[in-house]
């Protein structure tokens, strides 16, 4: 019996080409933006989504699985014995034990519910230590369990307003939940914890707590494939609950989600957009002068370093060398958004093929924030392709490295 149309399953793209394309397409990038971002041109783009080239060695097939957001490499091969995060991903040995904490369940009333006063200088200090030198993803993995439980218990047992800072404390314990599962392969984790906090943050009836779940939740869309118009309008909606002539509470999350927009722009190519929310970003960060908030690390630094990034994906190396020629991230108060830059500009020099640079920064990298760098999707592959690479200058560096990093070459 035919199938109804309601019911009628959509055929599946059958060839590597037909499969690229498709996923290109689903998260608005042009065949531009995507061969830059993996070192070719649009034309090889074409020719692959149209059979005309064979499916690239995996190195390449990494980093076009990168650029497109793809975590299972059978999205674009048809393979299912790949996947992208058996090759770029590492599992940190924290994982079980917060997987367990966001999937647990309390139910009993146990002990008297912790004070409001007590858990937020909790959640401050597990930020320090996400901040921190030393390896922050160990460190924060030790404190979230009991964290997300000891919150949770709160938020039922206490009223009214210690109730309402339960929950800003909540979320941005699933924020930093959020940030732990990054790049860790545990897509389905990252969602949840996005969609948590947003949740308590609402509870809360926090706009400054909205916002900041918004630009989280910006991540998790991103990792998601999530169309660049929907991670705009999240952001731009949670901005409008804003004053940013209100202080600099407002203003740096106004500013943060500006940012957020221009990250989503510069994804899929379009400058014109992201420049133009970059600079609101940049004129937040202007008039915030000194000040740097203390989790988010959103300031002058920040801002600038965005650019790294922005440009980047807008596949424009030369402008993001520029940026990090320009910036000194020793002021900011972060190893690992310090070591995180470092990355983004070693992904700009290898946009451009200098390797010498991209193996000298992420060496600088690694020693500013090792965890930064041994679970980053960009400097596992492409440690890995440097270490087994042609030029022969760089490439016991890279293999040294690659050891430090545990990435097998």
């Amino acid at each position: 019996m035919p199938a109804t149309p309601d019911s009628s399953p959509l055929p599946l793209p059958q060839t590597f080409g037909q499969r690229l394309r498709a996923v290109r397409e689903r998260v608005g990038m042009s065949r531009p933006v995507l061969g830059g971002l993996v070192g070719r041109s649009a034309e090889w783009v074409k020719a692959l989504e149209g059979g005309r080239l064979h499916v690239p060695r995996l190195p390449l097939l990494l980093r076009l699985a990168d650029a497109l957001g793809v975590d299972d490499l059978a999205e674009l091969t048809g393979d299912e014995r790949l996947s992208a995060a058996t090759y770029t991903k590492a599992v940190h040995p924290g994982l079980p034990s917060v997987r367990a904490a966001l999937t647990r369940y309390h139910f009993d009333g146990g002990d008297e519910p912790e004070s409001a006063d007590a858990l937020v200088a909790r959640v401050r200090q597990a930020w320090q230590l996400w901040h921190g030198i030393g390896d922050h993803r160990a460190n924060v993995a030790l404190v979230l369990p009991d964290l997300v439980a000891d919150c949770q218990r709160s938020a039922r047992g206490l009223e009214g307003a210690d109730r309402r800072r339960v929950l800003v404390a909540l979320a941005e314990t699933y924020h930093l939940a959020q940030l732990f599962l990054s790049f860790q392969p545990a897509p389905e984790l990252v969602m949840l914890t996005g969609d948590r906090a947003m949740t308590a943050a609402q509870d809360a009836d926090s706009p400054r707590s909205i916002a900041v779940a918004a630009w989280y939740m910006n991540h998790v869309f991103r990792d998601a494939g999530e169309r660049h118009e929907a991670r705009v309008e999240l952001a731009m909606q949670a901005a409008e609950l804003l004053d940013p002539d209100r202080g600099p509470g407002d203003l740096a999350r106004w500013g943060l989600l500006h940012l957020a927009a221009a990250l989503s722009f510069a994804k899929v190519g379009r400058r014109g957009d992201a420049e133009r929310h970059w600079d609101r970003a940049d004129d937040a960060a202007r008039r915030l002068g000194g000040y740097v908030h203390p989790w988010l690390i959103f300031g002058r630094g920040m801002v600038d370093a965005y650019a790294i990034t922005m440009n980047a994906d807008l596949v424009s190396p030369g402008r993001a060398i520029d940026a990090a020629t320009h910036i000194d991230l020793a002021p900011m108060p972060s190893a690992t958004r310090r070591s995180f830059h470092l990355v983004e500009s070693a992904r700009a020099y290898r946009l451009q093929g200098e390797d010498v640079a991209v193996v000298h920064l992420l060496r600088k990298a690694h020693e500013a924030s090792p965890e930064t760098v041994r679970f980053n999707t960009f400097a596992r592959p492409a440690v890995a392709e440097l270490a087994t690479g042609r030029n022969a200058m760089i490439r016991e560096d890279a293999r040294a490295l690659a050891r430090r990093m545990g990435v097998p070459a």
